[in-house]
């Protein structure tokens, strides 16, 4: 699975909340096996919107879309809790 480059605003949410060691991990993860346990990935609703997460780790998810069968773009960083 491939996951195009971010945007510099993600890059910079990243670098602000101290994610950057944490998503390059997860990438890592998502690269080699998409349905990888810690990742705990998941359509979000509404799901005709066809929007999916992964867990970045308990409070932080990337927010991600499928552009084809083996590339997903990363749209958004969100607190989960929020």
């Amino acid at each position: 699975m491939r996951i195009k480059p971010l945007r510099d605003d993600l890059t910079l949410y990243l670098k602000k909340h101290n994610l950057t060691e944490k998503y390059n991990k997860s990438k890592m993860l998502f690269q080699q096996n998409p349905f990888y346990p810690s990742l705990h990935v998941e359509l979000l609703e509404p799901k005709h919107r066809l929007i999916y997460s992964f867990r970045l780790d308990r409070k932080y998810r990337a927010l991600f879309i499928y552009t084809d069968e083996q590339e997903i773009e990363i749209i958004a960083f969100t607190n989960h809790y929020k």
